[in-house]
């Protein structure tokens, strides 16, 4: 049976580690990529645990020569890749009339740019194959906007454009792009939060609760399977109910 591949970016840590693990029990062949490798061999780890076969690769979004290398890398380790989970992501958070240059350009950079030109690397070996799955990791805020983060949401705002232009542009293709918008996660980017804020999230949430990055990746794993092969161009909402 042919196993299928799939790079998940951002995959040491949180939302993307938790993809990782699901898409390993599902049995996929798996590509991580992050900056870190030592906290990515912790994923590896938990994945070659689960009897995936697991290749780590470092990769930093925001330079496209680090993205070439690591695509070149795992291509020659697993011939292709059949999926993208594009989850890698920074914050910079500031108000918009004092925010840096560096700090803007950062954000974009890395999670709106960085994830076409992931996607970029691996749509030849999609459209030979005719069948590809693409999801990117957007945001409730780039639905909705939030103050302090014109960065970020521009950026998960931009993905969800690009995820719906693509949609249209590979369809003839039989590649599916879809993106998954999380609302409030428990992660290491959230844990920082005062307590007060994150009380007052759980009360803007109809389901009253934090959700976590297993809410996100069992989200993925349906969007990447046989089972989602007639849904494309779709943001799917995986947020509580605190944006609708």
């Amino acid at each position: 049976m042919n196993v299928r591949t799939a790079l998940v970016t951002g995959a040491s840590r949180g939302i993307g580690r938790a993809c990782a693990q699901s898409l390993a029990a599902a049995g996929y062949k798996l590509v991580l990529a992050a900056r870190t490798l030592d906290k990515l061999e912790e994923t590896a780890q938990l994945t070659r645990a689960s009897g995936s076969e697991t290749f780590v690769v470092e990769m930093d979004l925001a330079i496209s020569d680090s993205i070439t290398a690591a695509i070149a890398k795992a291509t020659k380790e697993f011939g292709k890749i059949d999926i993208l989970v594009n989850n890698a992501g920074v914050t910079k958070d500031g108000l918009a009339v004092r925010m840096k240059k560096a700090d803007w350009e950062n954000v974009i950079n890395t999670n709106l740019s960085g994830s076409f030109y992931v996607t970029q690397q691996v749509l030849q070996g999609m459209m030979r194959e005719r069948w590809g799955r693409i999801v990117n990791i957007s945001s409730v805020v780039g639905e909705k906007g939030n103050p302090g983060q014109a960065n970020y949401v521009a950026s998960k705002a931009g993905l969800i454009g690009l995820t719906k232009s693509l949609a249209i542009e590979l369809g003839s293709r039989n590649i599916t792009v879809n993106a998954v918008a999380p609302g409030f996660i428990g992660t290491e980017m959230t844990h920082g939060l005062s307590e007060e804020l994150k009380q007052r999230m759980i009360e803007e949430t109809p389901l009253k609760r934090i959700g976590t990055p297993e809410d996100i990746a069992a989200a993925v794993k349906f969007l990447v399977s046989e089972e989602a092969s007639f849904i494309t161009g779709h943001v799917l909402d995986v947020n509580g109910g605190i944006y609708m």
